[in-house]
């Protein structure tokens, strides 16, 4: 027997809701529910549909042994400013915030360095490159519940113009 899904309560059956309007990108869409809260819609009963989803994934960079490292010491240093932050901020540091901070630096950058080195090691040359992945929709799609789409339409078709 399977269990059912918990999200499913978060999110409305969209078989049930009507197209408002339909934008070429994010923000436009964004825009127009922003407008509708303005004018006091109930916004609660929209929601904003990716269509034609893909994934992009856009590369970087090569990655070789000194970009593996320098990532990975760049990675350590900033989480080693943030430990010995907490550090010093939980009285852990000696009373010297300077000095718990450099420390948890310092470490932090060379176990960086070397989880970086290690981790490029084991990958065996499979995926020397670095990328950064996203999601792309075709359209945005504004729809809302069909007894407030009509209003949603109006109210939209006299949003100003950017």
């Amino acid at each position: 027997m399977t269990q059912p899904d918990p999200r499913a309560a978060l999110i409305p059956d969209q078989s049930a809701r009507v197209n408002v309007a339909t934008y070429t990108n994010y923000l436009d869409a964004q825009r127009a529910v922003d407008h509708l809260s303005d004018q006091k819609f109930p916004v609660e009963r929209t929601a904003i549909i990716g269509e034609g989803l893909k994934t992009v994934e856009q590369v970087t960079g090569r990655l070789d042994w000194g970009r593996a490292a320098g990532l990975g010491f760049g990675q350590g240093l900033f989480i080693g400013l943030f430990v010995g932050l907490i550090f010093s901020v939980l009285g852990l540091g000696n009373g010297n915030l300077l000095f718990s901070i450099a420390y948890g630096m310092v470490v932090g950058a060379i176990f960086g360095l070397v989880w970086g080195l290690v981790g490029y090691a084991l990958s065996g040359g499979r995926r020397d490159f670095t990328s950064i992945g996203g999601m792309k929709a075709d359209r945005y799609v504004v729809v809302a519940d069909a007894e407030v789409a009509e209003q949603a339409r109006t109210l939209l078709a006299n949003m100003p113009p950017r």
